[in-house]
């Protein structure tokens, strides 16, 4: 098996709530993990849809090594990628094989 290794450095991300000074919940976004692969941007307008939400919503695909990830989840997790934040919008073991990983993002910005 080739490993992938990538040439760019993402971090995992996931939130906890901080209740702040007026009782109200705010995320708190901490690094847990860092992986290493290859970002590539989506490219759209196929004529085929599949019709996957998360999948149609995803702007950046990216392929990393297959590592642990405890506890991540596309439900509490996002990528600081470069100085963007892409939310996680599926986390894709490819055939359950424990090789790599297909990452399907959404970029959302800046910090």
């Amino acid at each position: 098996m080739k490993k992938i290794n990538g040439n760019i450095t993402a971090e995992i991300q996931i939130f906890t709530s901080v209740e702040n000074e007026i009782g109200e919940y705010e995320k708190l976004w901490e690094t847990v993990q860092t992986v290493k692969g290859f970002l590539d941007m989506k490219s759209g307008d196929s004529k085929y849809q599949n019709f996957d939400t998360k999948l149609e919503e995803s702007t950046h695909l990216f392929l990393a090594d297959y590592i642990p990830l405890d506890g991540i989840t596309s439900e509490n997790s996002r990528m600081f990628i470069k100085g963007k934040v892409y939310d996680i919008m599926l986390i894709d073991n490819v055939m359950e094989l424990n090789e790599h990983y297909e990452i399907y993002l959404k970029l959302t910005g800046g910090v």
